[in-house]
């Protein structure tokens, strides 16, 4: 009897030795857990942070070089190219520096190298000029009815300013310095500063934040798809100069091409002409401008077949499941993911200023 009680007092001691360490082990694990939820919001509020203040960096210097250049020499303001300058010039040559330098002060991790073949790239180049167009039409849908709402038409901004400048001008800073430098500050400083946390988080925080750093809501739908596309393709590869490549030739196509066709033909005028019946002046303006509107044919003929061309290889990819995204090396909790990434005080005031913004343009 003794021995079978004293038996029975060692497993009850045992049980409650397991019991205690499985307490000691989830209340370990909990704690761990709120420290790296507790480091994972610090790094991503100074993510928003710096970006912050790198775009109040840009504003101001582009506000500066404005200022004295309408003090000093109003007339540059009203000439497009110069206009252009004065805004580009400082933002990539003071601004956007003092921003990746702000940026990089947060710790960053490699992403790493794999080859793409070339089937694969073209794949992505239809996919990528179909997702642009379709989202454009879409927020060109959304900005007329919220015009119409409001009683006047909203301002496309990129319109205006590839209206007003010269085509080299349109050439040097869409089609080669903005997706060169937009896709280092955008896709691989936020990338590699996000990735440890999931390529999923990464992907969607790179497209967000480029989406909304163009400050109205006719881009804002087409970059923040763009971008997440761009990201994608980034961390499958972690090589930058193939979304580069694609961001080019996107710009050349959106910004210069079309730029150059709608010089050549003047459709507001054909469009007035259309409204009122005139057949004889319509024939005209299409025997004078044929050259013109046969090329005009020509991207429009390629606009849809990238359009429908790239919605069908993404229902393809989609179907063979080829979208994957790898968990990072530091796992949020679901359930905590959003509150931990976007409800902290840099990325709320980054997204507060540029949605600040995105409102103004809108009731201007």
């Amino acid at each position: 009897m003794e021995e079978n009680g004293y038996r029975t007092w060692q497993d009850n001691a045992a049980q409650d030795m397991d019991r205690w360490q499985q307490t000691e082990g989830t209340r370990e694990r909990q704690e761990r857990e709120a420290r790296e939820l507790a480091a994972a919001r610090k790094h991503f509020s100074k993510l928003g942070g710096m970006y912050l203040l790198g775009t109040i960096v840009i504003f101001a210097v582009q506000f500066a070089v404005s200022f004295a250049a309408g003090l000093l020499f109003p007339e540059w303001l009203r000439n497009g190219d110069f206009a252009l300058l004065l805004s580009m010039v400082p933002m990539y040559a003071i601004g956007m520096p003092v921003l990746i330098a702000l940026v990089r002060t947060i710790p960053a991790d490699r992403v790493g190298r794999r080859p793409i073949r070339a089937g694969s790239f073209i794949a992505a180049v239809v996919m990528c000029f179909g997702a642009v167009y379709l989202t454009n039409i879409i927020g060109n849908i959304v900005t007329t009815a919220i015009g119409m709402l409001k009683g006047s038409g909203v301002q496309n901004q990129l319109l205006n300013v590839t209206e007003s400048v010269s085509l080299w001008m349109i050439a040097f800073w869409m089609v080669i310095c903005a997706p060169v430098m937009e896709e280092y500050v955008f896709r691989k400083l936020i990338v590699d500063r996000t990735v440890r946390y999931g390529q999923g988080t990464a992907v969607l925080l790179s497209g967000l934040m480029f989406g909304l750093f163009h400050g109205n809501l006719n881009q804002f739908v087409y970059a923040f798809v763009l971008g997440m596309l761009l990201a994608y393709l980034y961390v499958k590869t972690g090589n930058l100069k193939i979304t580069i490549a694609i961001h080019m030739m996107i710009n050349f196509m959106g910004g210069l091409v079309s730029s150059m066709l709608m010089r050549q033909i003047d459709l507001d005028a054909y469009l007035e002409m259309a409204a009122d019946m005139d057949m004889a002046s319509m024939m005209a303006f299409v025997s004078e401008n044929m050259a013109g509107l046969l090329a005009y044919g020509v991207f429009l003929i390629f606009v849809f077949g990238c359009l429908i061309g790239g919605l069908v290889l993404f229902i393809v990819c989609l179907a063979r499941r080829k979208f994957s995204f790898a968990r990072g090396r530091i796992v949020i909790p679901a359930g905590k993911r959003f509150r931990t990434v976007a409800l902290n005080l840099g990325m709320l005031l980054y997204g507060i200023f540029w949605i600040a913004v995105i409102v103004y343009q809108l009731l201007a």
